[in-house]
């Protein structure tokens, strides 16, 4: 899953799970010369990203693990389309999010990608359920007439059933984190991306959540990238990549990781 340039040979990829059949079909992620640099100075950059070729495929299960300053937030959000590369490309379901107008970008990523960010971005006046709820009234993934069904659901699936009423300041930080899935899982988006979901969570209840988020994504065979440091997000992967092996800026980094 990953050639190109002078890498003559692939990285180690750990395979824990099959991915039956997926890789006939074209992959759902695919970044080709992927080049992503931040200022230091008027004179200097710093390069956070060089990927030569990445491509998640259909319905796969992907654990990306690397030490801080590697890149892999960075990573997630050119997925997103938060960013932007300074060369090179990226194609969500084979769209080409890089040459897209800012506006179309965040059309896309609300109907396409589910983002779980470490930072939650709940919105405080909201409660849970109005959280998830905004998410699929944005989108329009989800017929208007499901969307309360749908958000009480995902919410109950990840043991928030007595919290629909709550706003964020009223959650625990474990809470909050749980609802922050739901609202990324809403729209049935094609591709999940999650930036260490279980970060705030104990070891006990991360297990439960990850069990719950890795049913749901089965179910709707979503593709699914999770930045995980801990072997709590390894379970039930098809494959695990390490920043090490497939960013050639890593050695570069200095242990800096632009946010």
């Amino acid at each position: 899953m990953y050639a190109g340039g002078e890498v003559k040979t692939p990285p180690a990829v750990h395979h824990t799970g099959g991915m039956h059949g997926m890789e006939q079909a074209p992959p759902v992620v695919l970044l080709q010369g992927v080049q992503k640099s931040f200022p230091l100075d008027h004179s200097h950059d710093l390069q956070v990203l060089d990927i030569v070729h990445l491509a998640l495929p259909v319905g796969g299960y992907t654990v990306l693990k690397g030490p801080s300053g590697s890149g892999k937030t960075t990573l997630l959000n050119l997925i997103a389309g938060i960013a932007l590369p300074n060369s090179g490309h990226i194609q969500v379901n084979g769209t080409d999010i890089t040459i897209l107008p800012e506006p179309q970008r965040d059309r896309f990523r609300a109907a396409q990608i589910g983002y779980i960010f470490q930072t939650f971005n709940l919105l405080a006046p909201f409660t849970a359920l109005e959280n998830v709820l905004l998410a699929m009234r944005f989108a329009g993934a989800v017929p208007k007439r499901a969307h309360r069904q749908r958000a009480t659901d995902l919410l109950s699936r990840l043991g928030l059933s007595t919290r629909l009423s709550h706003r964020p300041a009223q959650l625990s930080r474990g809470e909050q984190q749980r609802v922050a899935m739901a609202r990324a899982l809403a729209n049935d988006p094609p591709v999940l991306l999650a930036d260490e979901p279980c970060a705030s969570l104990d070891a006990a209840t991360a297990q439960v959540v990850l069990m719950a988020l890795h049913a749901i994504c089965r179910e709707k065979n979503m593709t699914v990238l999770i930045v995980a440091h801990d072997t709590a997000g390894l379970e039930g992967a098809d494959q695990v990549l390490d920043m090490r092996d497939i960013n050639r800026a890593t050695g570069r980094l200095n242990g800096v990781e632009p946010s």
